[in-house]
């Protein structure tokens, strides 16, 4: 970091000591994983960056936000609409939870077998660890599964500053109605805790601002089409995770400079890998920083990530809004309209998402696909039979994995990817 923000730090409230801890543990996990890799591209020094002071600069950036007046809003889900609130002048920003912490304070809480995202922002909250929830003016939580939805109930106490969302099961006529419904009730909480109203032309900006983010997003996304891979699925993993934490339009710029680099490493045939590596595809659950411990076994094991259908991934950019609206009303309509295409596995039936990953797998040419599942994340977990059928069917790959935050199960992890890999080697 580049300088001291301990003073910062305690004001937030934070376990300074147990916070010093966690981010020398974090340190040398990245430059272990990360810094270690060959071939890197030029780019991602500002990735590295934003790293380095995700606990630091940026912090201290939302502190002067707040300072200024401007509402910090947290979130843990991408159902969460960030236009609405950049709409209001707020600042969107995503909340802890990808890293084992505090799973003692956590059970005393929550059920010990409740998934490891769930245990890891609770653990975070009351382990003092997270300045993210502790800068939040509201924190916005969402009905995309029981675990989250109860535990909410939990976060709200500890906090004070909840606010559910409540998303559909299904995507019936009735059901956009509930929803449109929920967005406008948030857009309206948005409005009350601001003191601003959301006028057509800001929302119209705002629009803009997260489209040129996804555009962003889905350029990076093709350019790992190609083989040799110019950049590994580790560095993209990292990009898409920041893009939950950095200002939008910074990062949407430092995102196409990295994709210009990799424009010219396609055209120059160069790759972080030679040609013909085997390429994987991971779906399901969502991988939250620092949870990069599947892309490490894969990408140790001589092999490339190409693709995440994931929250943390293709989910979240896949699907651009429709900005052709003349009213407020009208776009908070097509903003929930836009929201509803996510195909989360909370929803049933939910084959969208079936034929959104033999797609991506074709798109991006990999030649398999590792289905994993966060540890008691029922709903990817029971999805995970209906994509190893559809993989099947089109004859790709599979492996399902089920696992947690914890490094127990890395042996056994990398003995079954190993094995999987020589399968699918070319």
């Amino acid at each position: 970091m580049s300088k001291d923000y301990k003073g910062m730090w305690n004001d937030l409230g934070l376990n300074i000591d147990a916070h010093d801890g966690l981010l020398a543990v974090l340190t040398d996990a990245y430059k272990g994983i990360y810094l270690s890799q060959k071939g890197r591209p030029k780019g991602m020094d500002y990735f590295d960056f934003v790293i380095s002071e995700v606990h630091g600069l940026r912090i201290e950036e939302l502190i002067n936000a707040k300072e200024g007046h401007r509402k910090i809003i947290g979130t843990f889900c991408i159902f969460v609409p960030e236009e609405l609130i950049l709409a209001v002048d707020g600042v969107c920003i995503g909340l802890c939870s990808g890293a084992e912490v505090g799973s003692d304070q956590s059970e005393t809480h929550i059920p010990r077998n409740t998934c490891a995202l769930i245990k890891s922002f609770m653990g975070f909250k009351l382990s003092g660890l997270c300045p993210y929830v502790e800068s939040a003016d509201l924190i916005v939580g969402e009905t995309t599964c029981d675990g989250k939805k109860k535990a909410y109930e939990t976060f709200a106490a500890l906090t004070g500053k909840v606010y559910v969302m409540e998303v559909p099961n299904k995507k019936s006529d009735h059901d956009m109605e509930l929803w449109q419904a929920e967005v406008r009730k948030f857009a309206n909480k948005l409005q009350e805790i601001t003191s601003k109203k959301i006028e057509l032309e800001k929302l119209k900006e705002a629009v803009k601002i997260v489209n040129n983010k996804r555009l962003a997003l889905q350029r990076l996304s093709r350019l790992r089409g190609n083989d040799p891979a110019p950049i590994s699925g580790l560095d993209a993993l990292l990009v898409n995770q920041i893009s939950f934490f950095d200002d939008p339009v910074r990062f949407t710029a430092k995102v196409n400079e990295l994709c210009d680099e990799l424009d010219q490493r396609v055209r120059d045939n160069t790759g972080v890998v030679v040609a013909g590596t085997p390429r994987v595809m991971i779906a399901g659950s969502p991988m939250a920083i620092p949870n990069w411990k599947l892309h490490a076994i894969i990408e140790g094991a001589n092999a490339v990530v190409v693709a995440e259908e994931a929250c943390v991934g293709e989910r979240n950019y896949r699907t651009l809004l429709d900005d052709n609206f003349t009213s407020v009303e009208e776009g908070i309509d097509k903003i929930a309209q836009r929201y509803l295409t996510i195909d989360c596995a909370c929803f049933t039936p939910n084959n969208e998402r079936l034929d959104n990953i033999i797609a991506m797998a074709r798109a991006l040419k990999a030649d398999g696909i590792i289905h994993y599942a966060l540890l008691f994340c029922t709903i990817y977990m029971m999805e995970s039979y209906k994509v190893q059928n559809v993989t099947k069917a089109n004859d790709i790959p599979f492996l399902r994995i089920e696992t947690d935050y914890s490094m127990e199960d890395m042996g056994q992890l990398k003995t079954r990817i190993e094995a999987f890999l020589e399968m699918i080697g070319r």
